[in-house]
């Protein structure tokens, strides 16, 4: 009797990579955490190239953003995760801040800011913020 490839065969034959890597909060964290994405990139890209070129940037991008956005809101450290997900790619981000994210309005003629967490929504598939006792985790994921 045949029988049939199981999708859960398939996940647990394949290694997923995770990533987990801490920050003091400094500047230069933000520099630190796009280096780390991009390593977690580079091993899965080995193992499972992206779909499209331009996912790899959309990922530096977002963590690039969210580690800017931690540094800037959270006093303190940061955390980065970074996990392969059956379709693409899961990032947490978790700050030391309890208040949730919030669109500003975005004045391109006057600086300030207010595009990045509009440009998180726009290039992640799906975005949740997840507060607790000690600040909040912000999920979201993205193609692969």
């Amino acid at each position: 009797m045949a029988t049939e490839p199981h999708w859960d065969d398939t996940l647990a034959a394949e290694e997923i990579s995770m990533r987990t890597t801490r920050f003091a909060g400094e500047l230069r964290n933000v520099t630190g955490a796009r280096l780390e994405a991009e390593k977690f990139l580079h091993d899965l890209a080995r193992a499972s190239p992206p779909a499209a070129p331009e996912y790899w940037d959309d990922i530096l991008l977002v963590v690039t953003e969210l580690a800017a956005n931690a540094v800037q809101y959270a006093p303190g450290p940061f955390e980065l995760r970074m996990r392969r997900t059956f379709d693409g790619v899961h990032v947490t981000m978790h700050d030391t801040n309890t208040t949730p994210p919030a669109p500003r309005p975005f004045h391109p003629n006057k600086g300030g800011g207010g595009i990045g967490w509009h440009l998180i929504h726009t290039l992640c598939d799906q975005v949740s913020v997840v507060p607790d006792a000690s600040g909040k985790e912000i999920h979201v994921f993205l193609p692969w």
